[in-house]
């Protein structure tokens, strides 16, 4: 393949890309005549078994580039594997027949350094998705390299006639994020409240119920005065008790050996310290034997007295036992009413003592929450008025604009509005409050918004879903996102069958205006006009052949000659003869000359 177009999609290749890539745009800056280059822009695209395509690989332009060719040869396919590429749903019945899988790779000279994403798609309809050959899910992908592309079809031109999407773009056109956060911001409040404010919308028998009970509870447990590890003290002494006995009698028995007169190990201990002492007066040595002796009698004397008391402890009474037996009874009953221990039965007392007091002041709550509900309606109010003011007059500025521009699309006589107007609240809806009266609002505003277009002098204008034609439609769309282009930072437009209901006149100020917006952002464009392919930076023809008993798609980079017949061709069929090729080279020379005289002023 020629110009830039390659079948090849060999091991490595686009990972060869962008090296090529790069050397390409250092290139750019001593070839004056290049377009510089547009960080995140699209350089190549590589399929790979996609229905009819075998192996293709595309090398684009930074400015317009156009893909012509005949009815069905896959020129919107490439815009469906573009799509795949940067994580559009994937389509298993796609993949060429007799594959295993559709492979698509797109190269992207995002700064500081290429970025290459890649999707492959299984017969069996298992999708796959890489970003620099690390394995991503499908929404990562979009969220990375979605933002480097925007596809325009027949359903985006459908979608601009929409009012919501209207009003988005006039929000978009006229910058207004600040006004449409401060109406976001200032609904939201209100719901949080009015959220609140259901919660405590409770009919006064269920009222009087669940205080009852919360009232109950939490008395319940006060009452019972729980003390953390309490159950376990009880358990241990109600265990002591059944061995009072025989703990008792063990208690005198250490008391006597440790501390009983005459042959307790106490007085024997203090026996041999005393003469231990002794003995230091004639040996040194024996000074620290008499010190630990000493030590020891006394911490005899310490266990004889700590076994004493703990005798003393044992519950011998019939009913101090009973009265623990029935302590540790309630406490279990409450635990398995209220928490597992006494720590989670105090923490639950706590919270319905806390419920308690808010449903007994929930009348003060309520009245307070209304009072807040009338303040933050005011807010609303407030943020939607500006909202709408700022609408107004970026709605003015859409429409003139718009207009202009149609103006050099063809529609010169065309009158197009912008129509911004308040939305009536139904009976039961929410409202505010307005110059008498009862607007609807949402986190969007206050408003509707509406675009007129009046084709025809004399006529009044009308919603541009009544009254648009295909082709009239299509350029309004034009229009707007060339106006809208300084604003977008979307560095790769797509735009296919943007020509749909355009007819030979009313082409060529199109192809003006897609070039014109591909001075800021890469444009590809898939047309049947030759009217608009002249005015194309880098024309791409796609075409079936037969290869092998087998029809494959197969894209050529169309320059010098081969343009003319290409563009004849589009202009009058294959039998245009001497003079398409004429007026082919005549389209091709008056946008030159277009081209040149706009680039001087």
């Amino acid at each position: 393949m020629t110009g830039g177009v390659d079948t090849d999609l060999g091991t490595g290749g686009m990972e060869g890309v962008a090296a090529g890539s790069a050397a390409a745009e250092a290139s750019s800056d001593s070839d004056p005549e290049r377009l510089p280059a547009i960080a995140g822009r699209l350089t190549e695209l590589g399929v790979h078994d996609l229905a009819l395509i075998d192996r293709v690989r595309i090398a684009f332009e930074p400015g317009l580039n156009v893909l012509t060719g005949e009815t069905g040869a896959g020129k919107s396919l490439l815009i469906d594997a573009l799509g795949l590429a940067v994580g559009a749903r994937a389509d298993s019945s796609l993949v060429r027949h007799g594959s295993e899988a559709a492979r698509v790779e797109a190269l992207f000279d995002r700064l500081p350094e290429p970025l290459i994403c890649a999707r492959e798609v299984s017969v069996a309809g298992r999708s796959t998705a890489r970003i620099d050959d690390e394995a991503v899910t499908a929404a990562r992908l979009s969220d990375v390299a979605g933002r480097l592309v925007e596809i325009h079809g027949q359903h985006d031109q459908q979608r601009l006639l929409d009012e919501r999407w209207q009003r988005e773009l006039l929000d978009s056109f006229g910058r207004l994020e600040r006004e449409r956060a401060a109406m976001a911001a200032a609904v939201e409040a209100w719901r949080k409240n009015q959220a609140a404010l259901a919660e405590l919308a409770l009919d006064p028998r269920e009222l009087t119920r669940r205080l009852e009970l919360q009232e109950h509870q939490a008395a319940e447990i006060a009452g019972a005065r729980l003390r953390a590890g309490e159950a376990a003290e009880l358990v241990a002494r109600l265990a002591a008790a059944q061995h009072g006995e025989t703990i008792a009698r063990g208690s005198v028995e250490i008391h006597e050996a440790l501390a009983g007169e005459g042959s307790g190990a106490r007085e024997v201990t203090a026996g041999a310290a005393q003469r231990a002492r002794e003995l230091a007066r004639l040996d040194d040595r024996y000074g620290p034997v008499a010190e630990r002796l000493l030590g020891l009698a006394a911490e005899l004397e310490d266990a004889a007295a700590e076994a004493r008391d703990l005798a003393e402890t044992v519950e011998h009474d019939p009913a101090a036992l009973a009265r623990m037996e029935e302590r540790l009874s309630s406490i279990y009953l409450l635990e398995r009413k209220y928490g597992e221990d006494e720590t989670a039965v105090i923490a639950y007392g706590e919270k319905a003592a806390l419920e308690s007091s808010r449903l007994r002041d929930l009348d003060v709550s309520r009245e307070s929450r209304q009072a807040e509900a009338a303040r933050l309606l005011v807010e609303v109010a407030a943020a939607g008025r500006d909202l709408t003011s700022a609408r107004t007059a970026a709605a003015g500025r859409l429409a003139s604009a718009v207009e202009a521009t149609l103006g050099g699309l063809g529609f010169r006589q065309t009158k197009f509005q912008v129509a911004v107007a308040h939305r009536p609240a139904g009976p039961a809806e929410p409202a505010v409050e307005s110059d008498g009266e009862r607007l609807a609002f949402d986190a969007s505003g206050l408003d509707s918004v509406a675009f007129l277009i009046a084709p025809n002098p004399g006529e009044p204008a009308r919603p541009l879903a009544r009254i648009a034609s295909g082709g009239e439609l299509s350029r309004v769309a034009l229009a707007i996102k060339q106006i809208l282009a300084e604003a977008d930072r979307t560095p790769t437009l797509v735009f296919d069958e943007i020509d749909s209901g355009i007819g030979g006149r009313g082409a060529e100020p199109v192809g003006r205006s897609l070039w014109e917006l591909a001075r800021t952002h890469q444009v590809l464009c898939v047309t049947h006009l030759g009217q608009i392919a002249a005015y194309a930076d880098a024309q791409f023809r796609i075409e079936k052949r037969q290869r092998d008993g087998r029809t494959v798609t197969e894209v050529r980079r169309v320059e010098g000659s081969e343009r003319v017949v290409e563009l004849a061709q589009m202009l009058a069929g294959a039998e245009g003869g001497a003079a398409a090729r004429a007026s082919a080279e005549e389209l091709l020379e008056r946008a030159d000359a277009w081209r040149r005289a706009t680039e001087g002023r």
